[in-house]
Order: structure tokens, then sequence, then C-alpha cells
């Protein structure tokens, strides 16, 4: 389906309050899973982490590009497209990090952790379900969102597999499918940002 078969939703107040919570709930969740994956050893956890941290900035960017207004909406938009292509790059190279320590995570932190984050963006993504076809701000947004929610399954799906297998495996493969997600966001991002540009 076409991303311009609906409707643009405007950039209200009311996508405005939704992003300063989404701000607030990806900040504090950020802490929680650094502690958490402190705690484990976890390295799915960690880039979920980073990627919590990462959102916080992406919100903070898009609430500034709304109040400036003008070309420097697209203009965040293909900044945080390029932040997501290196959080996709520095998790990969995390992962392989952890896969050459062998060192397995402890999957029940892991799992509680990766339940409650799971919760948080699905709150997240309800809110900014609305907004999915909005210009390039918008649609990178509520990528990272859907993102952050397919990578919290497979944070859970990690946890399972390292309590069942007692290997390092499952965690560094969730680490590299949140990093290929990542990379493949920033892409479609770059890129719509990129024409909003060039036609404006």
């Amino acid at each position: 389906m076409s991303a311009h078969c609906c409707p643009t939703p405007p950039a209200s107040a009311g996508y405005r309050k939704v992003l300063w919570i989404a701000l607030v709930v990806n900040g504090a969740m950020f802490f929680v899973e650094v502690l958490a994956s402190a705690a484990s050893g976890s390295a799915s956890l960690a880039a979920d982490a980073v990627d919590f941290a990462g959102d916080s900035g992406n919100y903070a960017l898009s609430l500034a590009a709304l109040a400036a207004g003008g070309l420097w909406v697209s203009r965040a938009a293909l900044l945080k497209g390029l932040a997501m292509a290196a959080y996709g790059i520095g998790v990969m190279g995390f992962a392989g990090w952890r896969l050459w320590l062998g060192v397995p995570p402890e999957p029940i932190t892991m799992g509680v952790v990766g339940a409650l984050a799971l919760a948080a963006n699905l709150g997240v993504a309800w809110l900014l379900y609305a907004y999915r076809n909005g210009d390039a701000n918008m649609r990178s947004v509520w990528l990272c969102t859907r993102n952050d929610v397919l990578g919290n399954l497979a944070v859970l799906a990690a946890a399972a597999g390292v309590l069942g297998s007692g290997s390092v495996w499952p965690d560094v493969a969730v680490a590299a499918i949140m990093a290929s997600l990542a990379l493949s966001a920033s892409a479609q991002v770059v890129e719509r940002a990129r024409a909003e540009l060039q036609a404006s």
C-alpha cells in the first residue's frame, strides 16, 4: 500500500503531546535497560538501551524541528536517518565483540526487562500510529517506534534461546537483527527526507 494513500495528518498540538510522552518513556527505559544490560551481560539489551537513548534524541529533535518549521523538519529527518545508520553499524560491532567473548548473558533479567520494554514501546506505537503516513519527520518517528517493538520481541526470543541453549548466539543474533532493522529504516528515512529537500 502506498505511503500516500491516506491524508497526511497535520503536526498538531496532539502530535507534539505524543512526542513528549514518547520522550519521557524512552528516557526512562534507557536507564532501566542500561542497568539490566550491565547486570545480565546481554548484548541485545545493551543494543535496545542504546536504541532507547537514540529514540529519546529522535523525539527531542522532532519537537525542535516542529518548533522551527519549514525545511528544518526535513533536515531533522535526514539527520535522524543518518543517526539510525550509525546506530546499526555500532550495534553490529558490539554484537561481534560479545560473540568474541563468548559468555552467555543471564536470560531471566533479559526476559523481564524485554517484556517491560515491549509494553512501553507498544504504548508509544499506539499513540503514534495515526501519524505514520505524515512527512519524513513523522515517518522517521513511526519507523523507529515500529522497529523498537520488533526489537523487543526479538529480545524476548533471545532470552528464551539463551535459557534453552546456554549459548551466547541467540543474544548476538538478535543484536544483529536489530542493527539490520535500523539500517533498513535509515535508508527509507534518508530517501524520503532527500526527496522533500529537493522538492522544496
